[in-house]
């Protein structure tokens, strides 16, 4: 009987040894997978750029440069990108939040006529592909006098960063007892009160995962940003880097240049909220 166990007992612990070395490989492999195109990313903006398209191609070229990120961040007009890209984004993030924190409150604490058909509504808005609104959008911005302008890029963007928004912060609140509110009206105070002095404090993580994604978003959209703005001094990075693409040469060394300086902010973002939002995201999907 000892040696059964014994046996069974060693071909569990073989059996669990090679998952975690299947595990491993696998995320291995994912990892190479994935950090691949970033690290030639990196090494591309390194190279003159005539070492660029050489062959066989280096990982590492024998000519460092740092010409292309001299070229990036000493240029006024590429600088401007840069700027254009952080008012959008920021802008977006806060009013994003603004309006998720009080439209979820209202979901979350309130009954109301036509609830669940705003609710659908907000829904729907996730599943309509961006593509189809650029027309109808277009034409919206000229008539209302917000082409190429700053607040007509963030309504859009707000646009597509608020159904997410509103669902996560409505999720995140439904976790939230309701006897803390109900404890702050017993003392007399009213429901805004108890929304930003009670709830709000508390769900610093759930606004942090909504923070980061909707800033993600607004810093990486490319489409509306291409077709909403008309003159240099406007477009966003995405739109920056399209345009190093000359008529009958590419920069590329300067264009990786901009894409590593344009992915840095989301990478810090995410490296200082790492713990938050997930933590955010994992709290939000508990209860809708």
């Amino acid at each position: 009987m000892t040696t059964v166990t014994t046996t069974s007992f060693i071909r569990r612990r073989r059996k669990q040894r090679l998952t975690k070395v299947a595990l491993i490989t696998g995320l291995s492999l994912g990892a190479v997978f994935a950090a691949a195109p970033v690290l030639w990313m990196l090494s591309t903006s390194l190279k003159p750029n005539g070492e660029v398209m050489a062959t066989p191609p280096k990982l590492i070229s024998g000519n460092v440069s740092f010409a292309a990120y001299t070229t990036v961040l000493t240029d006024p007009d590429k600088l401007r990108f840069f700027i254009n890209s952080y008012v959008v984004a920021l802008a977006v993030t806060a009013l994003t939040l603004l309006v998720a924190i009080l439209a979820a409150y209202a979901f979350s604490r309130y009954e109301f006529r036509g609830k669940r058909l705003v609710n659908v509504v907000i829904v729907s808005v996730q599943a309509v592909p961006p593509i189809t609104l650029v027309i109808p959008y277009f034409g919206l911005m000229v008539s209302m006098g917000l082409y190429n302008t700053y607040p007509g890029l963030i309504i859009t963007h707000m646009v597509f960063t608020l159904p997410y928004a509103i669902i996560m912060m409505t999720a995140y609140f439904n976790t939230l007892p309701r006897e803390l509110d109900e404890a702050v009206k017993v003392d007399g105070a009213t429901g805004w009160t108890a929304l930003w002095r009670i709830l709000v404090p508390i769900s610093v993580p759930g606004m942090i995962a909504v923070g980061v994604y909707t800033f993600m978003i607004s810093w990486n959209e490319y489409l509306f940003a291409l077709t909403l703005t008309r003159t240099d001094d406007m477009r966003t990075v995405p739109i920056g880097i399209q345009l190093l693409m000359g008529q009958h040469s590419y920069q590329w060394n300067e264009m990786m240049a901009m894409s590593i300086l344009g992915s840095i902010p989301v990478l810090v973002l995410f490296l200082i909220f790492q713990r938050r939002f997930i933590g955010g995201l994992s709290a939000g999907a508990v209860k809708a």
